[in-house]
């Protein structure tokens, strides 16, 4: 099994929650390797992703492109003038399939973030056709971010696995106290508490999305 995680806007939390599925996932004795596609900026996420895998996988296979730019990757490329090799990424991923059972795979900004002018990260979920994790803030504008994502992939023709709605702290306004009620009404898919780091064991309702898969 192998899944996509998305995010509803960038620094949502795709990366702690890919961290503490792998914990949870390898505590439960099953094989797992986290992935990060593209960084931009800084490594730090794919340096997160490989330290929470316990053998011997490199950080160039974690992470196969690496832009310096801080920025969206279409930009990235262009100003470094690099051509972002799809079929590089695709074949790291399908070399990490072979190695583990489950490849949590963490992808950069939101759905519909730009790699090249004609490529987007909802295009790169599709060619590794695998089923795709939504995490969303529990904040004001959560509800549109959300349907709209979660809508997106539909049209991919993908499979999405569920919400998983993170809390942010010290917020406690009329949205983030209404957010998970209204969304389980108006989604069709299942919503997902997040993953606290106190946990010792997959929620229930993530082991039933894990082996859904």
């Amino acid at each position: 099994m192998s899944l996509f995680i998305t995010g509803t806007d960038t620094g949502v939390g795709k990366t702690r929650t890919a961290i503490q599925l792998l914990r949870l996932l390898r505590a439960s004795g099953r094989s797992c390797a986290g992935m990060k596609p593209i960084c931009c900026g800084d490594r730090q996420d794919a340096e997160l992703l490989l330290a929470a895998y316990s053998n011997d996988l490199t950080i160039d296979e974690v992470n196969p492109v690496w832009l310096r730019t801080p920025a969206a990757p279409i930009v990235g490329s262009l100003m470094e003038q690099v051509n972002i090799d799809i079929e590089h990424i695709l074949t790291a991923f399908h070399a990490l399939q072979k190695r583990v059972e489950h490849v949590i795979v963490e992808g950069v900004g939101g759905w519909l973030v730009p790699i090249r002018p004609d490529y987007f990260v909802s295009d790169l979920a599709s060619a590794m056709k695998v089923p795709v994790l939504v995490v969303a803030q529990n904040r004001l504008g959560c509800l549109n971010h959300t349907v709209l994502t979660v809508r997106s992939i539909a049209e991919h023709n993908l499979r999405c696995l569920g919400v998983a709605l993170i809390a942010v702290p010290g917020t406690s306004d009329t949205a983030a106290a209404t957010n998970a009620d209204v969304l389980k009404k108006i989604l069709n898919v299942p919503l997902l508490g997040g993953l606290g780091e106190n946990l010792t064991e997959l929620p229930s309702d993530w082991r039933s999305m894990i082996d859904s898969t």
